[in-house]
């Protein structure tokens, strides 16, 4: 990320991004993973520069982000 805030990943988001990999790997095209991890870097970059762009999902101050249609981003900005 060029600017913005810093994103940092959890060791459980880090592990179930892996997994997404893996299973893109094994059931879908090369092309489909590159669109997934451009529309990932895609949101963020927009989540660096502006963390409370997203919706609210719940009281907990967890935002949601849909990157594709059955990958969804959740995230929580730190003070």
């Amino acid at each position: 990320m060029r600017s913005g805030y810093k994103v940092f990943w959890s060791d459980n988001a880090l592990i179930e991004l892996a997994d997404t990999y893996d299973y893109l790997e094994e059931n879908f095209s090369v092309k489909e993973l590159n669109k997934l991890s451009h529309e990932l870097e895609r949101v963020l970059n927009l989540i660096s520069k502006n963390p409370s762009m997203f919706p609210l999902s719940s009281n907990l101050g967890v935002r949601r982000v849909v990157i594709k249609k059955y990958n969804t981003l959740y995230y929580r900005q730190s003070k």
